[in-house]
Formats: C-alpha cells, sequence, structure tokens
C-alpha cells in the first residue's frame, strides 16, 4: 500500500510540474506566426503592428540614405577642395622660395608622396568684353598643371598641352561665362601692384589669350581659379624668381601628420606647413557636427516606431489573456508564453528593419536619378556647392543601423512579454 501510495504521489507531483519545452521550439513559432495576422475582431492590433513596421522602415531608410548623403558631400567637397588644393602647403620663412624646382624634387621623393607643384599666386581683375570679375590667378610649371587632378581631367575646351609655350590662360568654366570669352578670345588681367615709377606704383595690365576652360564641379572654385604660366605670373606680380608656396599631394589624404616630420627634413630649410584639414577646419567640423545631430534625431524615428511595437503587443496581450490561460492550464511554462510573444514583438522590428535597409540603399544607389526626375531644377549648384546630390553608402555604417534597429526591436517586446508571461490563469478565465 505504501508503495501505491509512493507511487501516486510521484504522479500527482510529476502532473502538478509538467516539463516544459525547449525554448524557441516550432508550437511557439507557430503562435507567434499566426498572432501576426490580421484577424477582423483583431483589426485595431493590426493596425498597431502595420504602423510599427511602416515607421521602422522609413527610420532605417532614412538613416541609411541621410548618412550616405552626408558621407557622400564630405568626399565630395574633400575631392573638390584637395583636387584643386593640395593635401600640405609649404611655406618659405626665412628667405624666398628661389630654389623651389630643388625643394620640390626633393618633397615629392619622400615616402608617401604623389608630387610637389611650387605656385605663384595672386589677386587680380579679369576684364573682358562681356565683362570683368575678381580672380585668384596661380602660376605653376608645364608639367605641374598637368597633375592638378581638378584641372587636367576637367578640361571642357583647349588644351592644357604646352602650357608654358602657349603663353596662354587657363579659366574656371564660371569666370569664362562671367566674362563671355570662349577658347581663343584674350582676357585682361589688371593688378594694383604694378610697376613702381616717380609718381608711385602704378597698376599692371596685361592681356592673355585663352587656352582651356575647365569645370571642377564646385562654382566658387570654377568661378575664381585662373592659371597662368609660372614665368607669366612671376612677371605679372613683380616675383624674382620664387614662388609663394610648394602644394604637397599625399597618396592618402588622412596622413598629413606622419608625412610632416619626413617633408621637413626633405626641405634642408626653414619652412612653415599647414594641411587641409586646419585651411578647412571649421568647414569640416561643421559637416561633421550636422551629421552627428541628424543620426540622433532620425534614431529617435525608429524608436517612436520601436515604442509602437510596445503599445501594440499591450493590446496584444489583452486581447489574449484567456488564451494565455488555457496555455498555462495545458502546460506552458511562462518562458514559452514569454517568448512567443517576444517573437511576436522582434518579428515586426526585424523585417522593418530589413525592409528598411532595402528601401534605403535602392534610394541611395539611385538617388541622382531620382533628383533629376522629380526635382530637375533645385539642385542650384550655385548655391550649394556641387552640381547634384553626391552619396556614398558605408557598409560599416549601414551594419550599425542594423543592429542598433534590431537592438531596440529586441528590447521593446520585452515588457509586455513579461507582462503576459506573468499572467494568473485563473483570473484570466474568469474575467477574460
Amino acid at each position: 500500500m505504501s508503495r501505491l501510495a509512493d507511487s501516486g504521489a510521484a504522479r500527482e507531483g510529476s502532473a502538478e510540474a509538467p516539463r516544459g519545452t525547449f525554448p524557441f521550439a516550432p508550437f511557439e513559432w507557430l503562435l507567434a506566426s499566426r498572432y501576426l495576422r490580421t484577424r477582423r475582431r483583431e483589426g485595431f492590433v493590426s493596425v498597431i503592428a502595420l504602423f510599427s513596421f511602416i515607421g521602422i522602415m522609413l527610420g532605417v531608410a532614412t538613416l541609411i540614405i541621410v548618412l550616405s548623403v552626408m558621407n557622400g558631400f564630405r568626399k565630395e567637397l574633400l575631392d573638390k577642395i584637395v583636387g584643386i588644393n593640395g593635401h600640405i602647403f609649404v611655406l618659405a620663412t626665412d628667405t624666398p622660395f628661389t630654389d623651389y624646382a630643388d625643394v620640390a624634387d626633393r618633397l615629392s621623393k619622400v615616402y608617401g608622396i604623389k608630387y610637389a607643384i611650387p605656385l605663384v599666386e595672386g589677386q587680380a581683375f579679369a576684364s573682358a568684353p562681356g565683362g570683368g570679375t575678381g580672380v585668384l590667378v596661380r602660376g605653376v610649371r608645364d608639367e605641374d598643371i598637368l597633375r592638378i587632378p581638378g584641372v587636367a581631367g576637367n578640361v571642357k575646351q583647349g588644351s592644357i598641352e604646352k602650357f608654358e609655350e602657349s603663353g596662354g590662360i587657363a579659366l574656371g568654366r564660371r569666370v569664362a561665362e562671367t566674362l563671355g570669352v570662349s577658347v581663343g578670345d584674350t582676357v585682361t588681367l589688371i593688378s594694383p601692384r604694378g610697376a613702381q615709377t616717380p609718381f608711385g606704383m602704378t597698376p599692371r595690365v596685361k592681356g592673355y589669350p585663352v587656352t582651356a576652360i575647365f569645370e571642377i564641379g564646385m562654382s566658387e572654385f570654377d568661378s575664381t581659379f585662373v592659371f597662368l604660366p609660372i614665368g607669366e605670373a612671376q612677371a605679372f606680380f613683380n616675383r624674382n624668381g620664387d614662388v609663394n608656396v610648394i602644394e604637397v599631394y599625399l597618396d592618402d589624404a588622412d596622413k598629413v601628420e606622419d608625412a610632416r616630420s619626413s617633408l621637413e627634413q626633405a626641405a634642408e630649410r626653414p619652412v612653415l606647413m599647414q594641411d587641409w584639414r586646419q585651411r578647412n577646419k571649421s568647414f569640416f567640423s561643421a559637416l561633421e557636427v550636422e551629421r552627428n545631430v541628424m543620426f540622433l534625431i532620425l534614431t529617435l524615428i525608429v524608436l517612436v516606431a520601436a515604442l509602437n511595437i510596445v503599445s501594440g503587443l499591450h493590446m496584444l496581450v489583452k486581447d489574449k489573456s484567456s488564451d494565455i490561460a488555457i496555455l498555462r492550464t495545458m502546460g506552458a511554462t511562462r518562458g514559452a508564453i514569454m517568448r512567443i510573444f517576444e517573437i511576436t514583438g522582434a518579428a515586426i522590428g526585424i523585417i522593418g528593419t530589413l525592409a528598411g535597409v532595402l528601401l534605403g540603399v535602392l534610394i541611395t544607389n539611385n538617388i541622382q536619378a531620382i533628383q533629376r526626375t522629380l526635382f530637375p531644377g533645385a539642385w542650384d549648384p550655385t548655391v550649394r556647392f556641387l552640381s547634384e546630390i553626391p552619396a556614398e553608402l558605408n557598409s560599416s555604417e549601414v551594419m550599425q543601423v542594423v543592429a542598433m534597429a534590431i537592438t531596440l526591436s529586441l528590447l521593446a517586446p520585452l515588457f509586455p512579454a513579461w507582462r503576459a508571461a506573468r499572467l494568473d490563469p485563473v483570473q484570466a478565465l474568469r474575467y477574460g
């Protein structure tokens, strides 16, 4: 009798404490998928889930598009700025750069340096029958103008071959439009610092034939820069065989600090160095701040969409309280109930995230075509510096956005899923 009683007690004990299934069992996925489907009685819950999905999708897509456009702006502006200005600027400190040819040759042999270009720079007023404008004149050697990527690869009219022999002038496209000239016309340059006479300094005025017109793609440069042969520029600005600066181009624009000490040694004379970051510090700092603020603001969109998942799951738990009670009486553990609702909520966020990535990548890769189709006249390069919207996808940033969105999608359903797991089956059946 005692053995029978013991066995009966054991059976009762086993009935009271049923053994749970392993985590994420097939029935948990089955129930979660059923709760995601639209039913007429649960229409409002489904509407909230739909809005949560759309919110996360649009938030992720917008984040990817905005970050890609900001990256594109930085890359394009950096390429334009350093494509015509160089990365490091070497200035003479004690005596003029009369030995610029030898110094440039030594600098160009430093490891990591593409080339070093001596320049004569000065401001002048350019005039022609079509009008006049202030310009920045740069004197370069014949072989150096072919090395400046912003000019050599963007000649629209004429040629810069044998530039010094031509004795002519190369203009930015917007300078040429302002002056109303084309290749073969004459442009007159006027400088207030001319020849010294007994009556004072007289302006220097000289005409040059237009041999080339280039278009860098950045309106500020295309409306300002003018190139002359270095000998003509030295004579025009009264320089005694010297130059203002030697511009150094690096293989990697971000490694200016690594090259400084080597360049100082190679110069073999006292020099002062500046780099592109120092000259454009405020501009790129503002761009970086704007990028970080946009990331923060757009992340809030994803957060709001994730909070919609919380509200939708709360309503679903209330609606399914009797189902939860029945599942609990049938032997489902609290962990299983929690996982069912966690899967339900997380699925909305994860699917929305993946859809947002696809939408964001699709729009980013076709943003120029979209701009030209929907807003053909809205992108004015004279106001925004660039002729079209730039965009560059960064795979690591896309992965960061995906990780952030999925993390929020996994965290958002935890509280309503926990509430569902803590639901008392007796109370749910009594009042459900």
